[in-house]
């Protein structure tokens, strides 16, 4: 059977994560430098396969969700409902207006799904209607009864570890939680017990043992070590800027307008904090400099804002599937005095970049009245960036 035109997922997203620990609903922590929530939801949002991306979220979670998956399309999210299987089904009347072919559903609290395994699910939905990605069980089951005696132990080469996305067609997996709905069934733990019971036949595939539900504090602290371990070429760059005083009652510092006597003469905005901080990301990547990625001669960036140079270098970054692990940018001025803006430069690099304020450090310095800082005919910038890359056989992040 040829795959189906026309394929949704849902991504669940309702649940308090309790077991998790502090540090409000798990879908919404950070892991890897992104949420939880933006890595399950960008690789059915990316794949070319999938056509809409639902989300079914706590209806007190509006802003934070907004907030935890910028960026990416999706689908207007819908409300959940008490339980997994009742915000499901909320997931799938939410899709019926689009008449998908197939749907995938999908645990926001699995951060870890492939393009691959995705493309695995829409074949077997295809083939067969009803299929869940499934791993084998390395270690031996017992079952035990009430008092913690072993009573069996099953077969382990029968057994499976079900994940997500299950994928069903659309039209079978909305009739079966109606019926459920109708005769008071809501005790499911997941898709395919549901589909079983409906009586349809589910067919398993091949999932991937990386596609784990993060579940306790202990599977957070795992997955970033794991992650980061991945990201093993650490690099720094270090970058500088330098623009004269002109005309003008203000300067842009470090993403923040500054009131000022003087202006910058500059083709853009002439930020020279956020020019030294692209300087030494690109350096770090071995990707040029700021001027051959923004020439000074091209009319489009007459007048930018340098916010944009700035996440273009950190888009760089992610591109090779990296992570900026730190930056820090001194500025060198008589005047204006950096140090009443320090914090509020550090939070707008931060909201530039993505990264946690914790990881941005601003400093300020005099050349002691010495030199054209010293005369106050201009402010100059010196830049460090460190970086992580994933490790190739060749020791580059390429």
């Amino acid at each position: 059977m040829p795959r189906p035109e026309r394929t949704a997922a849902i991504l669940v997203a309702a649940g308090r994560g309790l077991r998790a620990g502090a540090g409000g609903p798990k879908q919404y922590r950070e892991i890897g430098g992104q949420t939880v929530i933006f890595r399950a939801m960008q690789a059915f949002c990316q794949h070319p396969d999938v056509f809409a991306v639902q989300p079914v979220v706590n209806p007190d979670d509006a802003a934070i969700f907004n907030e935890a998956v910028a960026g990416l399309r999706h689908q207007p999210p819908t409300n959940g409902g008490a339980t997994r299987q009742a915000s499901v089904h909320a997931g799938l009347e939410a899709l019926a207006a689009e008449k998908p072919d197939i749907v995938l559903i999908h645990d926001a609290a699995r951060p870890f799904v492939t393009p691959d395994v995705i493309s695995r699910a829409i074949d077997a939905a295809g083939r067969t209607g009803a299929a869940i990605p499934t791993v084998a069980v390395a270690d031996t089951i017992k079952q035990v009864c009430d008092a913690g005696n072993v009573e069996a132990t099953p077969d382990r080469a029968r057994l499976r570890i079900a994940q997500t996305p299950q994928a069903f067609r659309f039209d079978v997996i909305l009739d079966a939680h109606r019926r459920a709905a109708r005769e008071g069934r809501s005790d499911f733990t997941d898709d395919a017990a549901l589909a079983e019971w409906a009586g349809l036949t589910v067919a398993t595939f091949e999932g991937d043992p990386a596609n784990m539900k993060l579940t306790t504090p202990e599977d957070f602290v795992r997955e970033e070590a794991r992650l980061a371990a991945q990201l093993g070429d650490i690099r720094t760059g270090t970058g500088y800027d330098v623009h004269a005083f002109g005309d003008g009652d203000h300067l842009m510092l470090c993403g923040v307008r500054v009131p000022h006597t003087r202006g910058f003469l500059a083709h853009s905005d002439g930020d020279v904090g956020l020019h030294a901080l692209v300087d030494a990301i690109l350096g770090a990547l071995a990707d040029g400099d700021i001027g051959s990625h923004f020439p000074p001669s091209d009319p489009q960036w007459k007048g930018a804002a340098s916010d944009k140079f700035l996440k273009y270098a950190v888009d760089r970054v992610t591109a090779r599937g990296g992570r900026v692990a730190n930056l820090e940018v001194t500025m060198i001025c008589e005047r204006p005095k950096i140090g009443p803006l320090r914090d509020v430069m550090r939070a707008r690099i931060a909201e530039i970049t993505g990264l946690d304020i914790s990881r941005v450090a601003v400093k300020a310095t005099t050349s002691e009245r010495l030199g054209f800082t010293g005369r106050e005919e201009g402010i100059a910038a010196t830049a460090s960036a460190t970086i992580r890359l994933p490790w190739d056989d060749k020791g580059w992040g390429e």
